[in-house]
């Protein structure tokens, strides 16, 4: 442990951020949340909104945008899609188009419904309003997936510690554009803790410090494992993903089917419809007596759907054990 205000800490930091933006393909700020990625949503939606948002939701992530503004005060609507379908450049734009919003909200990578929406398509959107400012929420795919931020021109892209990053959580990250910050200063300062204002303000001031003590132990394991992932190569990390994605898929249609719509399947996990009418609960208290664990449906979709991860450290190798394991406990032919 080191003093969180002394020069060590400051390089801490500042070695994160070099390391984060080439991983993140910006040169915007980075600042770090002691919280999950949830903490920075909250404080990204109210300290971005001066008049309202529109928040895409394809999923129980998406739709925590909406009630996260709403808690806060912040006037938003929620455009909710039905369960397995992504959201469409053409849906924003008609909302866009309207004039009444002045902020985005999108989930790129839906973990409860298996979406990867496709944020090339609508950045092309977006662009056409330039007063607008895009929200993404990159918790489950960042790292995983490429997400170019200064080319799709995302304000404000969140992610955090425990998906595809491979780190316990309890760190959440996020770049910030000039845009948004201008904005924050129109707004104003929202709270304190998660006020994404004083956040960025107090890094300026103080070299890569916080106003409240950060967990540097998360930090040093942040640092430490951006190294690892530089090591193996951010091309080579994707590339790795996308084939664990490719074969889950192909094995998920091969004897179940896959929940979402086809072509916008997400690259870190797969969800399974589950065809069969199996027991979600027996077939993980199965693998559990192997060392395996997979994910039931979530929320709504419990026992409706089961998911399966292939983010962060996993291979090909883990995706091999678990498919075969499920194989043989059901049966399958």
């Amino acid at each position: 442990m080191i003093g969180h205000r002394g020069k060590d800490a400051s390089a801490l930091q500042k070695n994160i951020t070099d390391k984060l933006r080439p991983l993140m393909f910006t040169k915007n700020k980075i600042a770090l949340s002691t919280s999950s990625g949830t903490g920075l949503m909250e404080g990204a939606i109210r300290s971005a909104t001066a008049k309202k948002a529109i928040v895409f939701s394809v999923g129980s992530f998406g739709d925590r945008w909406a009630e996260l503004g709403k808690l806060n005060g912040v006037e938003c609507d929620l455009h909710r899609e039905k369960d397995g379908d992504p959201t469409m450049p053409e849906t924003v734009d008609k909302y866009l188009s309207t004039g009444k919003y002045d902020v985005v909200t999108i989930t790129h990578n839906e973990t409860s419904s298996g979406i990867m929406n496709p944020v090339d398509s609508i950045s092309e959107v977006i662009k056409k309003y330039p007063d607008v400012l895009w929200l993404v929420d990159c918790v489950s795919s960042m790292a995983g997936a490429k997400v170019e931020v200064d080319r799709l021109g995302i304000d404000i892209c969140i992610t955090s510690s425990q998906k595809c990053l491979a780190l316990p959580p309890g760190l959440a990250i996020c770049s910030v554009s000039p845009k948004a910050e201008e904005r924050f200063s129109k707004v104003g300062s929202k709270g304190y803790y998660l006020d994404l204002k004083n956040l960025i303000k107090y890094i300026d001031k103080k070299d890569h410090q916080y106003p409240s003590t950060p967990s540097l132990s998360h930090m040093f394991a942040l640092d430490f494992q951006l190294d690892r992932i530089m090591k193996e190569g951010i091309e080579n990390r994707f590339t790795r993903h996308m084939e664990m994605a490719e074969f889950m898929i192909g094995w998920a249609n091969k004897y179940f089917k896959v929940f979402p719509k086809a072509g916008f399947e997400s690259l870190t996990l797969t969800v399974i419809a589950n065809t069969r009418g199996i027991s979600v609960a027996d077939l993980n208290s199965q693998l559990g007596k192997r060392g395996i664990q997979i994910a039931n449906g979530y929320g709504d979709l419990k026992e409706k759907t089961f998911r399966i991860a292939h983010m962060g450290e996993l291979t090909m190798d883990d995706m091999l054990e678990v498919t075969g394991a499920i194989e043989e406990i059901l049966n399958l032919k």
